[in-house]
């Protein structure tokens, strides 16, 4: 038990950021947008976040600076692909570069530099919970937060008559419109949340994952966000299993390292994306199940006739 405990502790870290991107990413592609820019969504919340809290000392406040900028690129991406009608693979595309590079510029005096994190109150405090307090203590409250988050998400997605009428936007536009929808706005407002869930797992990663920046900080996770919604065929329950899984891989590959298994290193680390490929192709090729679940309108902009 004392051998498999960090394994989870460690995989339950890995895995937030990634719950986060991808759900929010899921809640978008419910309503027919594909957002193919969580990767500069992400990077650039990452390092508003980090300067806010070199700034401040102040981790909420960083959140909420890295969901702010995080949604300002998500509006940039609907004006051009929900209200412009432009591509959206190469919107999407095309954000990311610009994230990634406007990270690049802002991000480049912090360099090298480093946040001490404090243990917070909530974590000793969970600490003292019988049977659950060894694991509990040794996370982040953004951690627990973002299974409150997930439960948020289904519970939307697949309770609420709110999250009915963004699926219907998802499966048929045309018929949502007729029915007096706003589908364009519904759109707008998927690809905001999107956004935030990205800054908030940007956000994440540069605060409390590494405690520090540097360029490439985000490393494919935004993908790695993308795929696993194609990986749980649109469905959140399997999109926070996945996140876990794809955060167990990439612990996996440091724990096999630390253990001296005689592999290359740079195979090692590309382990978790190894993961990404092979899952992805193995639900491809089940063609009935992704016709049965993937939002028919994915990816098609709406002009409402009349």
């Amino acid at each position: 038990m004392d051998q498999f405990l960090p394994i989870l502790v460690a995989t339950l870290v890995a895995g937030t950021p990634l719950i986060y991107a991808a759900l929010g990413e899921l809640v978008a592609e419910r309503s027919g947008v594909l957002n193919m820019g969580v990767e500069g969504m992400m990077v650039i919340g990452a390092v508003i976040a980090f300067i806010v809290m070199m700034a401040t000392g102040s981790l909420w406040l960083a959140v909420f600076a890295a969901m702010l900028a995080a949604m300002l690129l998500a509006l940039m991406f609907a004006v051009l692909a929900v209200g412009f009608r432009a591509n959206q693979i190469a919107v999407g595309l095309a954000l990311t570069i610009f994230g990634t590079s406007l990270a690049s510029f802002i991000g480049k005096p912090y360099i090298g530099k480093a946040i001490v994190m404090e243990p917070s109150t909530a974590s000793n405090l969970a600490a003292k919970i019988p049977l659950l307090g060894a694991v509990l203590g040794q996370l982040h409250p953004l951690v627990w937060l973002s299974w409150i988050f997930f439960a948020c998400v289904w519970y939307f997605l697949n309770r609420s008559r709110s999250g009915l009428i963004l699926r219907a936007v998802g499966e048929s536009p045309t018929s949502a419109h007729a029915l007096g929808y706003p589908v364009n706005t519904i759109r707008y407002l998927a690809t905001l949340f999107g956004g935030a869930s990205a800054g908030i797992a940007g956000a994440y990663v540069s605060i409390v994952y590494t405690s520090l920046w540097t360029e490439g900080l985000i490393a494919g996770r935004g993908w790695i966000a993308v795929a696993l919604v194609v990986f749980s065929t649109w469905r959140s329950g399997r999109c926070f299993l996945g996140a876990y899984l794809f955060g167990g891989a990439t612990i996996a590959q440091l724990f096999a390292q630390s253990a001296g298994i005689g592999l290359p290193s740079e195979l090692m680390s590309a382990l978790p994306y190894l993961v990404t490929i092979v899952v992805l192709v193995l639900i491809s090729r089940n063609a009935a199940l992704m016709r049965l679940n993937v939002p028919a309108s994915l990816g098609k902009p709406f002009a409402a006739e009349g």
